[in-house]
């Protein structure tokens, strides 16, 4: 059955934005429904040529680093305090203590921010399983020196993985195994325990026998398309570069 899964990139940059690039964020869509992943600096920005917070289904997040959440605080501000009216909080998918690490930024007084009235918050385990709307998810815990999130994407049979933040591990390569597009930052130059480097990320996608390898998150110190090169030197399938922008074709 034919799917209208697809990707679009909001934004790739590491650590900080780039002008005209945002950090870590991306619209997946698919059967009607409308999912942002990752929420990095100016992410949300982007998010609105496309969908304003009352037209998405919901938020999953990776992990806690500024440049894949920050956009969540002034998306707080938005659901409560703006022009933005939904009939319930916006479902949102994060690591253990979430919550609590919006709270700590946005309470400037003795009462705890309402972070709950804005977002209805799931916490992520290894194994986690969703679904929004037509959109069937899969969570496994990754290798980054921290609580940190890999993401599934499942319509129709065809498949979408991101692999957040993440040194080569076997529990991204499993979630990985037979998807259609692996979507795998390349941040280091080199590997460094944390991080995939641009080789790694191609040996992760032949390891998965991934369909196609998009690169994103790529480090400072190394342009996109030496990433993208780099890549190719260990996968022999296509490979691209999430370019801001960017909207890539899943089903």
């Amino acid at each position: 059955m034919a799917s209208d899964l697809r990707l679009t990139v909001l934004g790739s940059a590491t650590p900080y934005p780039e002008a005209g690039n945002p950090c870590s964020g991306y619209l997946v869509e698919g059967g009607g429904a409308r999912l942002w992943v990752d929420a990095g600096s100016g992410t949300l920005g982007a998010l609105q040529r496309h969908a304003r917070l009352d037209e998405i289904d919901a938020v999953w997040i990776s992990h806690l680093h500024a440049d894949h959440t920050a956009d969540l605080l002034t998306a707080y501000y938005g659901l409560l305090y703006a022009d933005i009216r939904r009939e319930r909080p916006l479902p949102l998918y994060g690591p253990p203590g979430i919550a609590d690490r919006l709270a700590d930024f946005l309470t400037t007084g003795d009462q705890r921010s309402p972070v709950e009235e804005a977002f209805d918050i799931r916490e992520l385990s290894d194994g986690h399983g969703a679904r929004i709307g037509a959109l069937d998810l899969a969570s496994r815990e990754v290798a980054h020196g921290m609580p940190a999130f890999a993401l599934r994407v499942e319509h129709r049979g065809h498949s979408l993985v991101y692999s957040g933040d993440s040194a080569p591990c076997t529990a991204l390569t499993d979630l990985a195994t037979g998807c259609g597009t692996l979507l795998c930052e390349a941040d280091g130059d080199t590997a460094d325990g944390v991080h995939h480097g641009p080789e790694e990320a191609g040996e992760t996608a032949a390891a998965a026998g991934a369909g196609r390898l998009i690169v994103t998150h790529v480090g400072r110190g190394i342009t996109p398309g030496d990433a993208v090169t780099r890549a190719a030197s260990t996968y022999a399938g296509p490979v691209a570069y999430a370019a801001p922008g960017a909207v890539f074709p899943v089903g």
